[in-house]
C-alpha cells in the first residue's frame, strides 16, 4: 500500500466535499446527477481533463493535473497573457465541440433564479437594494438568445491549471451542459477585467465577442453566487471578490 503524507480538504460544504490524498482528488458529491454529468463532460470535452482513476458512488477519484490554477480570486494573475489566451483558445475548442446530449439551464430559469436571488440578498440585508437593483438591471443584457454550445459551466480561473503558456487540465466539470459560450469566458475572466482582451485573443479574432454582454454575465454570477458563498463559509466580502465586482460594475 502506498504512504501518503498527508490527506487535505480542498473544498467542503453541503453539496460536495474534495479531498486530496497524495496525487489523487476525491470527490464526494451528495447530488449524484451532479458527479454523472461530471464523469459523462469530461469524456466527451476534447481539451485535457483529470484522469478518472476510479469510482464508486458516491466517490469519484481523478489523478491531479499538472501545472498551477490559472489565477484567484481577489488577487492579480502571475499567469502570462499568453496563458490567458490558451485558456480561451481552450474555451473555443470546447465550445466548437458537439453538443453533450442533456440540457443546461434555460434563460428563463436563470431569470427565475436571479429574480429569487436579489429578493433574498435585499430583504436579508446583505446588500443595499440600489446595488442589487442596479446588477439586476445589468444582467438582462446577458439574458438574450444565443447559439448554445458545449459549455462548462464553472470555467473559472481556479479550475484551469496551466504550466507555462499550456493549458494542462481543466477541473470541476459537473455544471457542464449546453448554453451561452459568453457565460463561460465572463465566468473566467471574472475579477480579472484585464485579462478579458489576452483571453478574446486566444478565443479567436473571427468571433465578435459582445463584450457588454460579458459584463453582464459578471453581474448574474455575483448575484447568484453571493448569498450561497456566504451560507457554505465562503467570504463575498473579501478584497476583489463577487461583492467588489458587483460594485465595480454598477
Amino acid at each position: 500500500m502506498a504512504v501518503v503524507d498527508t490527506v487535505s480538504v480542498v473544498v467542503a460544504h453541503s453539496e460536495r466535499a474534495t479531498l486530496r490524498v497524495g496525487d489523487t482528488f476525491l470527490k464526494v458529491d451528495s447530488d449524484q446527477s451532479m458527479s454523472d454529468r461530471e464523469v459523462a463532460a469530461m469524456r466527451l470535452a476534447p481539451i485535457p481533463t483529470p484522469t478518472i482513476l476510479w469510482r464508486t458512488p458516491p466517490v469519484l477519484a481523478m489523478a491531479a493535473v499538472g501545472g498551477e490554477p490559472l489565477g484567484h480570486l481577489g488577487a492579480p494573475s502571475v499567469a502570462s497573457p499568453a496563458a490567458w489566451a490558451a485558456a480561451g483558445a481552450a474555451a473555443r475548442a470546447l465550445h466548437e465541440a458537439p453538443l453533450p446530449p442533456w440540457q443546461g439551464r434555460s434563460l428563463i430559469d436563470v431569470a427565475s433564479r436571479l429574480d429569487a436571488e436579489c429578493e433574498a440578498l435585499t430583504a436579508g440585508g446583505i446588500l443595499p437594494a440600489e446595488l442589487v437593483s442596479g446588477g439586476r438591471r445589468m444582467a438582462d443584457a446577458a439574458l438574450r438568445p444565443s447559439q448554445p454550445v458545449f459549455m462548462h459551466g464553472d470555467f473559472q480561473v481556479e479550475h484551469v491549471f496551466v504550466d507555462g503558456d499550456r493549458v494542462t487540465g481543466v477541473i470541476d466539470w459537473s455544471e457542464a451542459g449546453t448554453g451561452d459560450a459568453l457565460f463561460d469566458l465572463a465566468t473566467l475572466t471574472l475579477g480579472h477585467e484585464e485579462r478579458l482582451a489576452d483571453v478574446v485573443a486566444g478565443y479567436g479574432a473571427d468571433v465578435d465577442v459582445d463584450v457588454d454582454a460579458i459584463r453582464a454575465w459578471w453581474a448574474v454570477r455575483c448575484l447568484l453566487a453571493i448569498r450561497w458563498l456566504l451560507e457554505n463559509g465562503f467570504d463575498a466580502f473579501m478584497p476583489g471578490a463577487e461583492v467588489d465586482v458587483l460594485k465595480s460594475l454598477v
